[in-house]
């Protein structure tokens, strides 16, 4: 298989960037733009979607709604060693779609890399960071009323980026890693079209998002064990045209025309796969994609990823705004009293922004032995206005993402292993 330079000559033709090819990118790209499986052919899975009657209408508008399905089946050796074979539908990594908050599980693993790369005494996840400000809008951040100590750290910014999907997270995430840093760390991983290049949730001008604020972090003891100062990326973006939708709201009043999201984030969802595949799975993945950090706290990831908000000891996510299901798409859609599964967990991370529904998902069946990714975005934007906070997530998005992850867990229960996979190295006390 042609594991990277196809993949990786059609991003640098459309983007016309000035890096060096992605490494790790595992995919064919076929001479309409279409991610191809060496092995399994786009017909053949689309054959099994099909067969579910609640997936036709939207499968059959798979244009129009931007639906992409990237579904990894997993089975295991006699030494209980993963084997993936990759399943792809109308998979295009050229065609844009907003990440909206899946960018934030690559911005937490980096940080943590780079708190491990650091390497100084008394800076770990746990330590305590201060966020100033040096510059116009930014803002700082001393306390955390959402951490048990009411301190702020990685370790808590992580736990709620993968909780909750917390916006300022992620933000304090992107400030600690420099805009620069992290988007240089994303080509060092194998992903040359990502782009993460401004906060969330938070109006800035491109000038405002290239520079972070400085940062100090300090041990239990109260001692200053690292300080870091604002930073600017002078670099320049890609050259990209990536526009959407027929028209957009904008200060009130509709634009005629599509909106422009060539300086918004960027990553195309074979990158967001591999990404949680480098999670779950490090050992299955080149060692220059993987995230250069402890068993420790990789597991914390894995821990935070699967559990739900109720789970987390935080006061504050609790019933009714953060149910069970919160931030769980793909199964259990936007049902709030929808009956858990028993012995399943999903280790996963969603985005929903600009009509946009994401979710990158690993799930295991403990109990049934049952394992698989799936990952998939939908376009839930019927009339084309974009920035009027009018989209079909409960009427497209969200059913989409139920039936689709019914389907193939089904498909997983009635599937044939040679070996039952063990999976006790995921399965964390709550």
């Amino acid at each position: 298989m042609l594991k990277n330079q196809a993949v990786s000559l059609f991003l640098l033709t459309l983007l016309v960037l000035s890096c060096s090819p992605a490494k790790h990118m595992k995919y064919n790209v076929s001479p309409r733009g279409e991610v191809m499986s060496e092995t399994v052919t786009t017909d053949q899975f689309e054959q099994l979607l099909l067969e579910d009657s609640r997936l036709r209408s939207f499968l059959e508008q798979k244009d129009s709604l931007m639906i992409q399905v990237i579904y990894t089946r997993i089975d295991r050796d006699r030494h209980n060693q993963p084997v993936f074979r990759d399943f792809f539908f109308n998979v295009n990594p050229a065609r844009y779609f907003y990440p909206a908050s899946t960018v934030k599980m690559p911005t937490a693993m980096l940080a943590l890399e780079k708190l491990h790369r650091l390497g100084i005494r008394g800076l770990d996840h746990n330590a305590t960071m201060i966020t100033g400000w040096d510059h116009g809008r930014q803002t700082g951040v001393f306390n955390d009323p959402n951490a048990l100590d009411g301190k702020p750290s990685v370790g808590q910014y992580v736990k709620k980026i993968f909780l909750v999907s917390d916006n300022d997270a992620h933000n304090r995430l992107y400030e600690f890693l420099g805009q620069q840093a992290l988007n240089e760390g994303l080509r060092q991983k194998g992903y040359p079209e990502a782009e993460i290049i401004h906060r969330l949730q938070v109006s800035l001008t491109e000038a405002e998002n290239r520079r972070t604020n400085p940062v100090s972090f300090y041990d239990h003891s109260g001692n200053k064990v690292y300080e870091q100062p604002g930073a600017y990326n002078s670099k320049p973006f890609f050259s990209r045209k990536d526009l959407l939708g027929k028209g957009y709201m904008s200060g009130g009043q509709l634009v005629t025309g599509p909106m422009d999201f060539s300086a918004r984030n960027r990553i195309s969802l074979p990158s967001l796969h591999q990404v949680l595949k480098s999670i779950m799975f490090p050992g299955q993945v080149p060692a220059d994609s993987r995230f250069e950090v402890p068993d420790s706290l990789l597991n914390m990831v894995r821990k935070y990823m699967a559990a739900y908000p109720g789970e987390s000891g935080i006061p504050q996510y609790q019933l009714p705004e953060y149910y069970p299901t919160y931030c769980k798409f793909l199964l259990y859609g936007a049902e709030k009293n929808a009956a858990l599964i028993p012995g399943l967990r999903i280790f996963n991370k969603v985005g929903d922004a600009y009509g946009f529904l994401l979710d990158i998902a690993y799930v295991a069946d403990f109990d049934k032995g049952v394992e698989f990714m799936l990952s998939a975005v939908i376009y839930c934007n019927r009339d084309g206005i974009l920035n009027d906070d009018k989209y079909d997530y409960d009427e497209v998005g969200f059913p989409f993402m139920k039936y689709l992850g019914e389907r193939i867990y089904a498909y997983e229960l009635n599937r044939v292993r040679e070996y039952k996979p063990d999976l006790s190295e995921f399965n964390f006390d709550y």
